[in-house]
């Protein structure tokens, strides 16, 4: 950690920061214009990643959902982006502590600094035909945001990929790459819209330029099955795996398998449950209402796997 001079454009601090879409957003932070950031997270090895990668930026290690000395951060600045978040595991009191606990403490910590603008990443879940631990935290924590008094911005955006990515798009790609046979569940005719990171975080940026307040589903522009999704990472990580499909039920028996022998498992039999889930979900204007010029998908895809900067940065689960 290094002491910078104030930033003309206020302090930022950023919950979750060590993220898929914490480290996105930090460099790209930092390439604006932005020279006072706070990043805040609990995970240990993901922080120690992000501090390395940016020692100009004050990078803070603590559970939001306990108080300490990460109140303190607060003080002076000028906005909070709001990206702490429990993804996948199969803890309820997990879910519970960082989805609900933690954002309790951290707008009730906010409001007492007197931060004017928040800028809260939610989900499309909450707009999803899906039940589970995820979804139905990410609800709640919506909820808290709604009820605060802080001018906030509310984002939901859909399945996303870039940078860093420990879950989802980028564990399946280092997957892919490790193996002759990719299988694909059932017929692999799930719609997705992937949402590339980079197009987020430029979303997220405009916000706190604009100070945009409102909610927004921020879906993918561009909308196909999972299986051809997965041929286009296939080609983008350069894998040679051939990609077949298994029965949906052989699939999900070989994930709660896997879970007996992995308590947190980086693919879930809930998950993939979501994963078959036939939502699709608005698309609205996000590059004209946010004046971002959205990355085409293959474009997107080839950023994200060979960046010669970050693409080979791995985070842990």
């Amino acid at each position: 950690m290094t002491d910078t001079p104030p930033s003309p454009r206020g302090r930022i601090v950023v919950t979750g920061a060590a993220g898929l879409v914490g480290q996105n957003l930090i460099p790209r932070l930092k390439a604006r214009g932005f020279t006072d950031i706070v990043a805040i997270d609990k995970h240990r090895a993901n922080t120690k990643t992000l501090a390395a990668l940016h020692p100009d930026v004050r990078v803070v290690e603590a559970d939001l959902s306990r108080a300490g000395g990460w109140e303190d951060t607060l003080l002076g600045a000028d906005a909070l982006v709001q990206l702490h978040a429990q993804i996948g595991g199969l803890d309820p009191a997990v879910f519970d502590a960082n989805n609900v606990k933690a954002t309790e403490r951290v707008l009730a910590a906010s409001r007492a600094a007197g931060i004017g603008y928040l800028v809260h990443i939610s989900s499309s879940v909450v707009n999803s035909a899906a039940v589970d631990l995820y979804t139905e935290t990410k609800k709640a924590q919506e909820k808290l945001v709604d009820a605060c008094p802080i001018p906030h911005v509310v984002l939901r955006p859909t399945l996303m990929f870039g940078w860093f990515d420990r879950k989802h798009i980028g564990w399946l790609a280092r997957f892919m790459r490790k193996v002759p046979v990719f299988p694909i569940p059932g017929d692999g005719k799930f719609r997705r819209q992937p949402l590339y990171a980079g197009d987020f975080c430029s979303i997220i940026m405009s916000a706190l330029e604009r100070r945009t307040t409102g909610s927004y589903d921020i879906s993918g522009l561009t909308t196909l099955d999972y299986i051809d999704m997965m041929r286009m990472v296939r080609t983008a990580a350069n894998a040679k795996a051939r990609i077949v499909t298994i029965p949906y039920g052989l699939f999900r028996r070989l994930l709660l398998t896997y879970a007996l022998v992995d308590k947190n498992p980086p693919f879930t039999a809930n998950q993939l449950a979501a994963l078959s889930t036939p939502d699709l979900f608005d698309v609205i204007d996000w590059p004209g209402i946010f004046g971002v010029v959205p990355t085409p998908l293959a474009q997107a895809f080839h950023e994200t796997f060979n960046d010669p900067r970050f693409a080979s940065v791995a985070l842990d689960f």
